[in-house]
């Protein structure tokens, strides 16, 4: 079980923004209540203690958001005083984490994967990082990943695809190896981290088909707002 995750919730949301304004897009309203409220209800039930929030762009609106949401004791803030990049966001974030693995999620996705099956299949394999896969059709907004065995061998560009899998932006992550590793100050965890690391350490996926949302795009956005009225409150 893992109990801390990292949540990055600094980036820009320029495509978002003709529909939220200045409004950091993982606070953009679903169904009245902010996008990342869904998330981190979410992830408090899967067991997730405490949350290490790695903010950017409009922190303060962030910081005000999570401090009445969320118990004092359950967040910290690693807040970047310049654009970091996604890999430096976690770099920095991780310094704050108190356990050997975390969680990591992205703000403005919503993923509805097991935490702790993704847990047992990373530790199990004793993996640098553990992605979870979603299954998709006929998309082309999503690069794809390919697995043998369930070990990640090679990552493809975005393009128009019948069927593929797409990392889901839910990772489980060996913070011991990944802070021992040589980054620049920025970078992309996806592009420098995760598809030029995957030859040379064991990197694993798991396949799930549980619910994916990514709102950053103003389509989705609108997908969503229709989409969660059917599930469950959330």
């Amino acid at each position: 079980m893992m109990t801390e995750a990292i949540i990055l919730a600094g980036g820009l949301g320029t495509r978002l923004r003709p529909v939220v304004g200045e409004l950091p897009k993982s606070l953009a309203p679903i169904n009245g209540k902010p996008f990342l409220s869904y998330l981190l209800d979410f992830a408090r039930e899967q067991g997730v203690k405490k949350f290490i929030f790695a903010l950017g762009y409009q922190s303060e609106q962030m910081e005000a958001f999570v401090k009445n949401y969320l118990p004092a004791e359950s967040y910290v803030f690693s807040t970047e005083t310049e654009p970091l990049g996604t890999g430096g966001a976690v770099f920095k974030a991780a310094t704050l984490a108190t356990s050997s693995s975390v969680i990591v999620l992205n703000a403005d996705t919503f993923f509805g994967v097991s935490f702790s099956n993704l847990a047992i299949i990373h530790e199990l394999q004793r993996a640098a990082c553990t992605i979870a896969l979603k299954p998709m059709t006929a998309f082309d907004r999503y690069g794809v990943v390919e697995v043998d065995k369930l070990r990640v061998v090679g990552f493809s560009e975005k393009k128009y695809r019948e069927t593929g899998l797409i990392n889901g932006g839910v990772y489980a992550l060996d913070l011991t190896r990944f802070l021992q590793r040589s980054f620049p100050q920025v970078f992309s965890f996806e592009k420098d981290y995760l598809e030029k690391t995957y030859r040379d350490q064991l990197i694993m996926g798991m396949i799930s088909e549980s619910y994916f949302i990514d709102i950053g795009i103003p389509e989705d956005y609108a997908r969503a707002q229709m989409e969660w009225v059917t599930r469950s409150g959330r």
